[in-house]
């Protein structure tokens, strides 16, 4: 696991999600599902660890919205909810956690309902699915998921689809999202010389980057943490905008706080005004309500169809694991 191949498997997104585009509609990995549910389901349990039970997270709150009881858990919870066919029950592996989600799959094998998304369909945890999910993100030989994170996210807004959350219209169509996001995964990419380096400056802290997100999008903002912690093995913490003003700013008051904010949340600009009288620094990702730039960001990182939640699930991270491998090409070996 090095920088370079940290480098090598983000250059390689954009191809990897035009190409898992191309499998549709020959491919449908839900297909399977009217079978495998007899009716609707009364509730979801989506489970993992990281990165991925922060996938979950956002999956189930879509679900939540459209009045489907849905649930995240760690994967390795002891709790045990009453298993039966009437709940369906989804693991999601990015590659690690499969200890734990083997486990925890085990108490609902030939009792409920089981799809498993996985980058191999060899794996292990593969063999407690009655419905399995590949994630056709190819080997990553960075060994973080960065692109397993990608795909994993895809394919559960297409599963919530299925189930009934609602779609910007973006998850409707999972082909097309699928190349709106290669093209803007690839528009930073080739945009990245112009603005790493800076907000690689900006947020570079002796006190660790601090990463903030509205909670619809929070998992950009852990799998950017992951990211930062993983490679260069730095210090990066994650907030919620909106709740920023009531934990985090205190520790900016103590600390020289750096944020990379992924825009978005109504409480943007309160988070900007606050960090400002703090004399904190913060780059902002995508545009805000009413504003094309956060007011008080020092730089703000755009890219093609931010305006689209769907879009930002898929592409935001990657300035985060952008900003993640420069730091980590320029520690010492």
């Amino acid at each position: 696991m090095t920088a370079e191949s940290l480098s090598a498997d983000l250059s390689g997104m954009p191809a990897a999600l035009t190409a898992l585009s191309r499998r549709f509609p020959r491919w449908d990995p839900f297909a399977a599902l009217p079978a495998l549910l007899d009716d609707e389901p009364a509730s979801v349990r989506l489970l993992g660890l990281g990165p991925a039970r922060h996938l979950c997270e956002t999956a189930a709150a879509r679900l939540r919205r459209a009045g489907v009881g849905a649930s995240a858990d760690f994967s390795s919870s002891a709790e045990e909810p009453p298993a039966g066919p009437e709940t369906l029950v989804v693991g999601v592996s990015l590659g690690g956690g499969q200890r734990e989600l083997c486990t925890v799959l085990d108490r609902y094998v030939a009792r409920s309902p089981v799809i498993v998304l996985a980058p191999d369909p060899d794996t292990v945890v593969a063999r407690y699915a009655d419905l399995l999910v590949p994630l056709h993100a190819g080997e990553e030989a960075g060994g973080l998921g960065c692109r397993a994170y990608q795909h994993a996210m895809a394919l559960l807004l297409l599963l919530g689809h299925r189930l009934g959350a609602p779609a910007s219209g973006s998850a409707q169509n999972l082909p097309g999202l699928l190349l709106r996001a290669a093209n803007a995964t690839g528009s930073l990419l080739e945009s990245a010389p112009e603005w790493v380096p800076e907000a690689a400056r900006i947020l570079d802290s002796p006190h660790g980057v601090h990463m903030v997100a509205p909670s619809e999008r929070l998992g950009s903002a852990w799998q950017g943490a992951q990211t930062v912690r993983r490679g260069p093995v730095r210090v990066a913490h994650v907030c919620e905008t909106g709740e920023w003003s009531h934990t985090d700013r205190y520790l900016a008051a103590v600390t020289d706080y750096r944020a990379l904010l992924f825009a978005g949340s109504a409480y943007d600009e309160r988070f900007a005004e606050h960090l400002g009288q703090l004399r904190g620094a913060f780059v902002a990702v995508g545009p805000t309500p009413g504003h094309e730039r956060v007011p008080g960001a020092e730089l703000t990182v755009r890219y093609p169809g931010d305006g689209d939640a769907d879009v930002s699930l898929l592409v935001e991270p990657l300035v985060a694991e952008l900003v993640a491998a420069h730091w980590w090409h320029a520690s010492p070996r």
